[in-house]
């Protein structure tokens, strides 16, 4: 670390109007002796990706900003505030794989300890900075591989550990748990002979069940969206073996937080009742759909399913408080119909279930992008292929 980044005329100039763009900063001469023009340019760049992403290191002062990828790889505020809620109070806590900070700062908040491992010496050092100036004074920082840190320490050190396996291997992006570093379906055994229960925060792009076959005792899957975007899972495995692990779709969206749990069986045995469209649409937020539960948000929400495979719902009533968009239906019509039609159209589009993706419909009906109308191209119950004409409510 260059400790004179944190010296006050330094933390000024850093702090002033984003006026000054990052990249022409690295390129003029630094106004300070001790500090460089690519010091400031990468601080100046990192703080701004703090800006939405991690407000609180955002407006903290005498914050240290490691290099951007450790940004961009740290969890989100809001998603590292719902999982340090999980914990038990009082908890002893290790975070094998603690980065800049942001889990095991929160995690800290709830825990009685929290250990801090990181590998890479300088950002422990920033990790272990930021933790001071943001007065978490119950976290302590150990500068060396976190998996081999546990596995010497005594059984039942600590209460609960949290691992983030490393999705980028040998300038590669990985998302199988057998392919990240470290390799936690190779160590599941001795980690749970370590500690009682064990928190993996893996890739939003893994399989549900291809994680569920590759470890032991799982007890819940976490699928974490934000916006309507899936961000990650949360897999909690736990020493006492559990039958059917309950999955729970957990969305985060504008400041709101709500959460579908099921299990598999519930699924498997749901029975909706199908229809074609009426007046109001439904698509499902991204966690839903993640999650597979396709057949108990309709039953759920009393709402009719298109298909089988159309993961589209629809009522004649408004439904209040579905997790997802809803659309008002303005007509629908038979694919075959809308290919006669050789009036402009501009819109929206989404394909469910349907044998040609959005930029392909987009190329071969020279549909113009955006406005207001959302054109959903999908199947009917009766297997004919129909385009919604619908806009938002």
């Amino acid at each position: 670390m260059n400790l004179h980044i944190l010296e006050p005329e330094v933390q000024r100039y850093l702090r002033r109007p984003e006026q000054i763009d990052p990249a022409s900063m690295a390129l003029k001469k630094s106004p300070f002796l001790n500090v460089s023009s690519l010091e400031l340019a990468q601080q100046l760049d990192a703080r701004r990706r703090c800006r939405k992403k991690l407000p609180l290191w955002y407006n903290a002062t005498g914050i240290y900003y490691p290099e951007k990828r450790a940004i961009e790889q740290a969890s989100s505020e809001l998603t590292a505030k719902y999982k340090a809620a999980l914990i038990a109070p009082g908890s002893r806590m290790a975070d094998l794989t603690g980065g800049f900070g942001v889990d095991a700062f929160f995690f800290a908040k709830h825990a009685a300890s929290v250990t801090h491992c990181e590998k890479i010496e300088l950002l422990s050092q920033i990790a272990q900075h930021n933790a001071s100036v943001l007065n978490a004074d119950n976290m302590g920082f150990v500068a060396s591989d976190g998996m081999a840190y546990l596995l010497d320490q005594p059984t039942d050190t600590f209460d609960c550990m949290f691992i983030d396996p490393s999705r980028r291997v040998q300038q590669r992006r990985v998302f199988r748990l057998e392919d990240c570093e470290p390799d936690v379906v190779k160590y599941q055994e001795q980690l749970l002979e370590k500690t009682a229960r064990v928190f993996i925060k893996a890739a939003p792009l893994l399989d549900i069940s291809i994680a569920m076959n590759a470890l032991k005792n799982i007890r819940e899957i976490h699928v974490i969206s934000m916006d309507n975007e899936c961000k990650e899972l949360l897999l909690i495995l736990d020493r006492k073996p559990t039958a059917t692990p309950r999955i729970i779709a957990v969305m985060l969206d504008g400041g709101q937080q709500h959460t579908f749990p099921f299990h598999i069986a519930e699924e498997k045995a749901a029975m909706p009742e199908y229809g074609l469209p009426e007046y109001y649409l439904y698509e499902p937020d991204a966690a839903l759909l993640k999650c597979g539960a396709f057949k108990l948000v309709a039953q759920h929400y009393k709402l009719k399913k298109l298909h089988r495979h159309t993961h589209l719902y629809t009522s004649t009533d408004y439904i209040p408080g579905f997790s997802g968009r809803i659309f008002r239906i303005d007509k629908t019509v038979d694919y075959t119909d809308f290919k006669r039609n050789k009036k402009s159209i501009r819109g929206n589009i989404s394909a469910r279930n349907f044998p040609l993706k959005p930029e392909e419909l987009r190329k071969k009906h020279q549909i113009q992008d955006g406005g207001d109308t959302y054109l959903f191209f999908c199947k009917g119950i009766d297997e004919a292929p129909l385009v919604i004409f619908s806009s938002k409510c």
